[in-house]
């Protein structure tokens, strides 16, 4: 089958992206070839009901075959269906939702089918992003880099510029505009810096019975506890050079190390603790970046944002600044690597999730293929 428009330029791109926060899906349209960005579309946010969540919450960590998988799935395609049914786009990138991630070990687990999606839609759907990565020794994630990349030719930066997405799990990418290409050696550097809101979500829910600190509220209200903060920071992840990556759990032992502290105060020790490790990542970039751009729903918390920017030396906007949607930034991505997919580019290399060589991955699903 072939894709409209992909030989002659730009194409509509739907993405879609259900993060570690596991709390909805995110959709958006951008016109792209590839490697430029041209225009932006409609975007869309769909939250999971309180069922979805549990049906998914209940196979995190499982594999393809576990009990509760199959069941995840299932919601997860037929979400992503009802969503992505309200867009027009000649291709769409699926991301699928993360369960369990161990490159290096058992690889790397999304749940959700393409060719289901593809055979709802009635379009191509390039999915399975991160399995090609793994199997050639690179970590899976972050996979956003190149977008990032293409980002900061859009914003025109003549030096070097800095992406954060403040999701479950925080990653990093540095970006040098002046590559000839994301792949080049020395464009881009990406990597998980450490948990983001993901531990603080949790606490929020056990002890406050809410999704989420909201507008890092509770974090601002209390007192953070040093030695766990420096504890934290002793964790064995952070002595590992980038690339590098992290499952949504490697960190869930921080709920235990704030079991004593009163509620305001665990909240925002949590807080703290992704904060300093964004700072400690920020190590490894070549040169200070000129600017750090901020995603996710970690640049709505006060607490983090204001940290943050206290603790380096550059300032730190939320990508709303830059005239960008701080929320659909991944969606846009998996939009764009799916044009990427479909035209044979690469989508990730060694500096960005520290694979043996550029590497194209996904799979693209027909709605026509049965």
């Amino acid at each position: 089958m072939k894709i409209a428009g992909l030989d002659e330029g730009p194409i509509w791109a739907l993405g879609a992206m259900s993060g570690t926060s596991m709390d909805g899906v995110d959709a958006a349209v951008i016109l792209t070839n590839g490697v430029e960005i041209f225009e932006f579309g409609p975007t869309q946010y769909r939250a999971f009901t309180d069922k979805v969540q549990t049906a998914i919450r209940a196979a995190v960590g499982q594999w393809p075959g576990d009990p509760d998988v199959a069941y995840a799935a299932e919601v997860v395609e037929t979400e992503h269906a009802e969503l992505l049914s309200e867009f027009e786009a000649d291709i769409v990138g699926f991301h699928g939702q993360t369960l369990a991630h161990d490159p290096g070990g058992r690889g790397t687990h999304q749940a959700g089918d393409g060719g289901v999606l593809a055979a709802a839609l009635g379009k191509p759907v390039v999915w399975d992003f991160r399995t090609a990565d793994v199997a050639l020794g690179g970590q899976g994630a972050p996979l956003a880099p190149f977008y990032h990349f293409a980002l900061a030719r859009l914003m025109d930066a003549a030096e070097p510029v800095a992406f954060l997405n403040l999701g479950g799990v925080a990653n990093l990418t540095w970006v040098d505009p002046t590559a000839s290409a994301p792949e080049t050696p020395g464009a881009c550097l990406a990597f998980d810096t450490g948990p983001a809101n993901a531990p603080v979500d949790d606490l929020v829910r056990a002890r406050f019975g809410a999704p989420f600190d909201r507008d890092g509220a509770i974090a601002c209200s209390g007192a953070v506890n040093p030695a766990v903060v420096e504890a934290f920071l002793a964790h064995p992840f952070f002595l590992k050079m980038p690339p590098k990556s992290l499952d949504r759990n490697d960190f869930s032992g921080l709920i235990e190390d704030v079991a004593q502290l009163g509620d305001s105060d665990a909240v925002a020790t949590l807080t703290a603790c992704s904060v300093a490790a964004v700072v400690r990542a920020m190590e490894h970039c070549p040169k200070p970046p000129t600017i750090l751009w901020v995603a996710g729903g970690g640049r709505k918390n006060a607490a983090m944002m204001a940290w943050l920017a206290r603790d380096l030396p550059f300032p730190v906007m939320p990508l709303e600044e830059a005239g960008l949607d701080g929320d659909m930034l991944e969606a846009q991505a998996f939009a764009f690597l799916a044009v990427r997919v479909a035209r044979g580019l690469p989508t990730s290399a060694p500096g960005t999730t520290g694979v043996s060589a550029a590497v194209g991955g996904g799979r693209i699903a027909y709605p026509d293929a049965g």
